[in-house]
């Protein structure tokens, strides 16, 4: 698909990036960061004053368990931990992981590499508390955090979320899953606390109820793309600008379909290539050409960071998945540059043409 002429001028026009830009530091749509700047972008999660990378790294196919990302087959722990130094010799600092990513090991992998390298005094590490049907005190969160901390080896988070409300026996316990979280932070178990996949509703009554515990909420951890922009859409995206807390994007490249990658005949194996169809590769390739366009643009960006400089771009905090050295290189190349706002909002209508429900789809969480 080519740009045309009307195309390449509102690419290059400017103004505002996003007029619902979330409060969280002086991040600005531009069209090139010098390198000296690179090394400079940070952001606060929301108003905590943890200071971490305006990009992260997520490690939910760390150690995989489950058999969704294909772990032991299509790639391995030396895999993983390629990533880990990748990501050392970048100013990426936040890693973002879960007590039930591989059932334990993605954390316990996380510790095992910043031990090897010395290097965890500087990572700024995120994990979550899962609301499992047999949990039901805010007790329960603290002795899940303190496990998390053994696992990772190290004596303190900068960040601690809910990974998911409850909704099933323990539906009544939510309230006090959010003072448990409190109660994490004023120990000294963390520096900060936030929430995932919280719908707006949700979201509000978890910032209430933690501020009565005199605990400032940081953050909503939810899934943000150029696929998927229901936070835009659903009021959770107005709720953290309105009250300072930070939109931690996770599926940036809503699962790899906005890499460019696949085409419907190379899907990836495991439970994650059902979500790859020829239909969905097919339809979004003008997504994919465009972002190809502008990358060139930009000194040969990839599509991938493309799509993640524009969550950049949202004002959120995205955390792209990395399994290997080159996708954490990748990931890290989003960083140092910027959009320009008619860039954004080509991507953004082009991707609305092509959306449908099935290209991606949400957690089943959001509507809890």
């Amino acid at each position: 698909m080519a740009i045309t002429q009307n195309k390449v001028n509102v690419l290059n026009s400017r103004g505002p990036c996003c007029p619902c830009r979330i409060r969280r530091g002086p991040l600005k749509c531009r069209a090139a960061v010098t390198n000296s700047q690179q090394t400079k972008e940070t952001t606060k999660i929301g108003n905590s004053g943890v200071q971490v990378s305006s990009l992260g790294i997520g490690i939910w196919s760390w150690g995989d368990r489950w058999g969704y990302w294909g772990y032991g087959d299509t790639y391995g722990k030396a895999d993983n931990e390629a990533a880990y130094h990748a990501i050392l010799s970048t100013s990426v600092n936040f890693w973002d992981t879960a007590e039930i990513y591989g059932f334990g090991k993605s954390e316990e992998l996380l510790g095992e590499f910043m031990q090897k390298t010395g290097s965890s005094d500087k990572a700024m590490v995120a994990t979550k508390f899962a609301t499992l049907p047999w949990r039901f005190t805010s007790h329960s969160v603290v002795q899940a955090c303190k496990a998390s901390l053994q696992r990772l080896q190290i004596p303190k988070l900068a960040l601690y979320q809910i990974h998911f409300p409850a909704s099933s026996v323990n539906f009544f316990a939510n309230s006090s899953f959010l003072r448990g979280l409190a109660h994490c932070q004023q120990i000294g178990l963390t520096d900060a606390v936030g929430v995932s996949n919280f719908n707006e509703d949700r979201l509000r009554h978890a910032y209430q109820t933690l501020q009565d515990q005199g605990v400032r909420l940081a953050s909503n951890q939810v899934q943000y793309s150029l696929l998927y922009r229901e936070p835009e859409r659903n009021g959770v995206m107005k709720a953290c600008q309105e009250l300072g807390v930070t939109l931690i994007a996770y599926s940036p490249l809503c699962q790899g379909l906005l890499t460019g990658k696949y085409d419907g005949n190379n899907n990836p194996k495991g439970a994650r290539g059902l979500l790859f169809t020829k239909n969905k590769a097919r339809d979004v390739q003008p997504l994919i050409q465009l972002m190809r366009e502008i990358g060139q643009k930009h000194d040969g960006k990839t599509p991938a960071q493309v799509a993640i400089n524009w969550c950049l771009c949202k004002g959120t905090l995205p955390i792209p998945g990395a399994k290997t050295a080159k996708q954490a290189e990748e990931a890290a190349g989003a960083l140092g540059w910027r959009l320009t706002p008619g860039e954004c909002r080509a991507l953004e209508a082009t991707a609305d043409r092509i959306s449908r429900n099935d290209i991606a789809v949400g957690m089943p969480f959001e509507q809890w």
